[in-house]
């Protein structure tokens, strides 16, 4: 099923527009001043030293930072040309639009696969068994996740191994059909072929999505990503294709970091 904000394979417009984003926590800015525009259906690495900010601008394209009561934000970011902060926007309706996948992966504990699935969709309202079923298969196959599954998506989401678990957090983002898919190091906990499947998978997803993903690993960043965002103490030190942040970088201190002399 399409999404109905998706563009088209050759479209090539932005699906972020970041301008100026500062976040505060209290009066400590955790987020500097940080402009860049995301394109649409690629795959952005967020890389940088911990405590730099990566996640916090994750969070901050979604309006997650704000469940923490001291935040506060300057700035602007457009999605689709829609900003985000708007007054009346709610953010329940942005994180609809902006999925995220986090770190550890987080299925609901106490139900099965398949509610794991669709949860979101019955918050949505959907109620529809035909729908819920279709979109279950749909997002499981789009996780790759479906053919090892399929048979007992009445199980416990928690019976399936850690690999399994992160792609069914996938899955779960997936199936209210975001336009923007957020992962906080989503392999990070993960073994190096539960890693392979979930790399394969951001490469595959991207067809249809924008990926932004924040991660350590910058073999895996310079495998899955098209664009490399490097934070540094807050701001973005530099930005651009992955080839060229790893390969001929504008700055010393990214060029130190991809090659592993700090961080």
């Amino acid at each position: 099923m399409s999404n109905p904000h998706m563009e088209s394979q050759a479209d090539h417009r932005i699906a972020l527009a970041v301008r100026g984003l500062s976040i505060f926590f209290g009066s400590h800015a955790v987020l500097k001043n940080v402009t860049l525009d995301i394109a649409a259906r690629s795959v952005t690495a967020i890389i940088g030293p911990s405590g730099c900010g990566k996640s916090t601008f994750l969070r901050a394209i979604n309006r997650m930072h704000e469940l923490n009561p001291g935040a506060r934000m300057e700035g602007q970011v457009r999605l689709f040309g829609e900003d985000i902060y708007a007054r009346g926007v709610e953010p329940v309706v942005v994180r609809r639009r902006v999925g995220m996948v986090f770190q550890k992966s987080n299925p609901f504990p106490t139900m099965t696969i398949a509610g794991n699935i669709t949860v979101g969709l019955r918050l949505n309202g959907v109620r529809d068994k035909r729908i819920l079923a279709e979109r279950t298969e749909e997002s499981l196959r789009m996780a790759a996740l479906w053919d090892e599954v399929k048979n007992r998506l009445h199980a416990p989401a928690i019976s399936l191994s850690g690999g399994q678990q992160q792609r069914l957090c996938i899955a779960r983002a997936l199936a209210v059909q975001p336009e923007v898919l957020l992962m906080d190091e989503p392999a990070s906990a993960l073994d190096p072929q539960a890693t392979q499947k979930i790399e394969d998978l951001i490469v595959e997803l991207k067809k249809d999505y924008t990926i932004v993903i924040v991660t350590h690993n910058m073999q895996q960043a310079a495998r899955a990503s098209d664009f490399t965002a490097f934070f540094y103490l807050g701001e973005l030190a530099e930005f651009g294709p992955t080839t060229k942040i790893f390969t001929n970088p504008a700055q010393k201190r990214t060029e130190d970091y991809v090659t592993g002399r700090f961080g």
